[in-house]
């Protein structure tokens, strides 16, 4: 489904501007969505791994802060963490500024499940593009794909 004119003319004046948002933006929700689903069903879900990730790549978190970065409700976090808890993949340590609040960081253990979560989404992508992408297309995705971080950054 591509965006009718009108919606275009909203997201830039520059059609053709307009047009390759709109085409980063299917291409990456569908690569994501599909990166997604060829995930182990029986591994950890997708609020646990982002949770995970949160840990690995902002360091130590309260449980408010983590909820409050997520998008979490404080009850989904709840059972995200009992679930993480119980599974030794973080931490709990009380706040030495504040006995009253923990800590929460992730262990080896959770790395583990994250770095091997990362393994198969690459791993089933590797696998994608060399079955469908010809060595020139991979090389012109390779710049797209620095281009995409460069942008991401921003």
């Amino acid at each position: 489904m591509h965006p009718d004119p009108d919606t275009a003319s909203r997201v830039s004046a520059d059609a053709e501007l307009a047009d390759l948002a709109w085409r980063v933006r299917e291409g990456v929700g569908r690569l994501n969505w599909r990166m997604r689903a060829e995930r182990d069903p029986s591994g950890p879900g997708p609020a646990v791994l982002a949770v995970l990730s949160r840990l690995y790549r902002a360091g130590t978190h309260t449980p408010t802060e983590l909820a409050e970065a997520e998008r979490l409700q404080p009850q989904s976090l709840t059972r995200i963490l009992a679930w993480v808890s119980e599974r030794e993949l973080v931490t709990r340590t009380a706040d030495p500024e504040d006995g009253r609040r923990s800590l929460i960081s992730i262990t080896p253990a959770g790395l583990a499940v994250l770095r091997e979560y990362s393994v198969q989404r690459e791993r089933w992508l590797a696998a994608a593009l060399e079955s469908t992408l010809s060595p020139t297309e991979r090389q012109l995705l390779k710049l797209a794909a620095d281009l995409l971080v460069r942008v991401a950054d921003a």
